[in-house]
């Protein structure tokens, strides 16, 4: 009796459970306020997430937001991709402080020192009589308060809310965030997350395709000051929607996780997403950004509008790419001139950049024509090898130096803003060290590799390059990069001098070899490895964090979020796993039982017993599994 009693007891509370997951579920589709699930405190979470013991679900905390994540595979979430997250917050505060500024409003960022009022002074008697009159007391922005002149953000693939819910309670100056996603799962997420948060006046969730969303925001009056796109994957199925709907002016936020496609594993998949082929290279991860910048800049100009790049960044196993999009006939005109292909040999890795375009300033009028080439011939000067050509590409600058200087300088005031902080200042201070008119890079183990001698440091080849006479720094998307403007053939004759200091045996070397080739030149110059002062970048010097370790084991993109019908079907599956199996296997011992055991014929024992798959009663069958009734014996 007292079993029976808890059975029921049991099934109530169970029931009970039931019925209120179902209530909370219901009143959070209609947007009535709910006190928030119950889950660990912030200060529990700060090392990782807490499961939830009630909604069998998982708390996520990240910056200022937390999120209710669900265990199984619904909703994409990846907690390796919070330095990008918390990237996208830095830069689009220090957006929202420019355009802002402009309207004579500030903002105002929790940890940070006020700025000093900033009276905006117009001279023009004309620009006076069209802007209305300056206020009395500067109007600041808050965080999660809404600023009616503020920036409008989409994010178009929100997943579980957490980057929206993160805009919403960390950057000031915004009118409003609109979380939009296709899955009907992820939106009740995210309407769960909103509530949870308390962001509801500042994020709207929304379920519609992303593309349909943005097209339907075209016109001026309805287009979005950001746009951020992170999807799993490739982008370019948003990219054209995306031009057209953000604003003049406007933050386009893109991020690329298909590294392989555009680091030259499958070229004419390259080409058929971004319009540019790939090529294997050194440099496959600047060369990515640059044709992911390209991509957006090409399918812009359809629509009279070019892209300038703010930032672009290549980080563990994905790029990010900020820009601003512009309208303007004229200055569409140069797009052309600003991309290029790259002519790279396949022996010893020296590339030719060739533009393909060309603008000439003639008396302050600028006249466009096609490019003259190639810049090299059919076989490599240096080693004898064949060229391959990849792109079209960006061959500008990616970053803006002078925003990404603002935005370092926001996050050295503020350091504990983020918890990644430490790493994008590092990034971001490695970027402004770059020489921003030089395309790609060489590295330190691809020169030594090509002709087999020993690698030189990274002090002494920079030096090197430095006493000659040419620039050189550093990138951010590789660890031994070398910018530098030096053409091939005094790279070649420095890297000579070196294997004169370390010998290889170059009767090992094949005369067909890129190696023999090359070191059978003697140099023209005579290189200086001292080491400089100025060979050593400064933020090497104060030993910033520059390329983060592995964060956690097995990191990475993580597999694509599933619906609720696929988990159902991996679930069966798992189930009936080996089952096929195992009948058939039943059926092929069931035959093998008509025949009569042979050690029991001949011994008279046998030890397999029971276990035995033939036959040991005492009379022989008959009749033979492939025999009928009418056949003869």
């Amino acid at each position: 009796m007292p079993i029976r009693v808890a059975l029921c007891l049991q099934l109530d509370l169970r029931s009970l459970q039931s019925h209120l997951r179902r209530f909370c579920r219901a009143h959070f589709m209609e947007g009535t306020k709910v006190p928030p699930c119950k889950g660990p405190t912030t200060t529990d979470m700060e090392n990782g997430a807490q499961p939830g013991a009630e909604l069998g679900e998982t708390v996520i905390s990240e910056g200022a937001a937390r999120i209710v994540f669900p265990n199984s595979n619904e909703v994409f979430y990846n907690p390796v991709q919070e330095f990008n997250r918390d990237l996208t917050c830095a830069v689009i505060t220090e957006f929202a402080r420019i355009q802002l500024l402009s309207k004579g409003i500030q903002i105002e960022v929790p940890g940070e020192e006020k700025f000093q009022k900033v009276i905006v002074n117009l001279a023009e008697s004309e620009k006076e009589s069209m802007e209305p009159c300056p206020r009395d007391q500067p109007q600041t922005a808050t965080v999660g308060n809404i600023c009616e002149e503020g920036l409008s953000v989409l994010e178009g693939l929100a997943a579980s809310g957490l980057r929206s819910i993160r805009f919403a309670k960390e950057v000031p100056g915004l009118r409003a965030v609109i979380a939009n996603d296709a899955s009907a799962r992820a939106v009740d997420l995210i309407r769960c997350n909103i509530q949870l948060n308390n962001v509801s006046h500042l994020v709207q969730p929304n379920l519609a395709d992303a593309r349909l969303l943005m097209y339907e925001h075209q016109r001026g009056s309805q287009r979005f000051d950001v746009i951020d796109l992170d999807p799993y994957g490739s982008p370019a199925t948003f990219l054209d929607a995306a031009v057209q709907s953000v604003s003049e002016g406007g933050l386009l936020c893109v991020t690329c996780t298909d590294m392989a496609v555009m680091a030259g594993n499958s070229s004419e998949t390259c080409y058929s997403k971004y319009g540019a082929m790939s090529i294997k290279s050194k440099a496959c991860h600047e060369m990515a950004l640059r044709i992911v910048l390209h991509s957006l800049d090409l399918r812009a100009n359809c629509y009279q509008r070019y892209i300038v790049p703010l930032l672009s960044i290549s980080a563990d196993f994905y790029i990010r790419v900020f820009v601003r999009v512009y309208t303007g006939q004229a200055k569409v005109k140069a797009s052309a001139s600003k991309q290029g292909f790259v002519f790279q040999c396949v022996g010893c890795g020296s590339f030719h950049l060739q533009r393909l375009g060309k603008a000439v300033n003639n008396s302050g009028r600028v006249k466009f024509s096609a490019a003259t080439g190639p810049p090299v011939g059919s076989e490599c000067e240096h080693c004898g090898q064949r060229h391959q050509l990849g792109g079209p590409l960006w061959a500008e600058p990616i970053h803006d130096l002078d925003f990404v200087g603002q935005v370092l300088a926001a996050i050295s005031r503020n350091p504990g803003r983020f918890r990644t902080s430490a790493r994008i200042r590092g990034v971001l201070s490695m970027v402004t060290e770059e020489l921003p008119d030089v395309p790609l890079y060489y590295t330190l183990d691809q020169l030594s590799s090509t002709i087999h001698c020993n690698t030189p440091s990274l002090l002494q080849l920079r030096s090197a390059l430095l006493h000659a006479g040419y620039r050189v720094s550093l990138s951010h998307a590789c660890k031994n990069a070398v910018k530098t403007d030096v053409p091939p053939s005094v790279l070649w004759d420095i890297m000579r001098c070196w294997e004169k200091e370390n010998p290889v045996k170059r009767e090992r070397l094949s005369e067909t070899s890129p190696a023999f080739h090359i070191l059978k030149v003697e140099p023209r110059l005579q290189a200086n490895f001292c080491i400089r002062d100025d060979a050593n970048p400064s933020s090497r010097q104060q030993g910033l964090q520059r390329f983060q370790a592995n964060p956690e084991a097995n990191w990475g993109p993580k597999a694509r979020a599933r619906g609720k019908a696929s988990l159902e079907l991996a679930e069966k599956r798992r189930q009936l796993q080996n089952k096929r199996k195992e009948s058939s296997k039943e059926q092929g011992t069931d035959k093998l039982k008509a025949f009569p055991c042979k050690k029991l014929k001949q011994v008279g024992t046998c030890l397999l017993g029971n276990e035995c798959c033939y036959s040991h009663s005492p009379e022989e069958p008959l009749l033979r599994p492939e025999s009928s009734p009418g056949s003869l014996p």
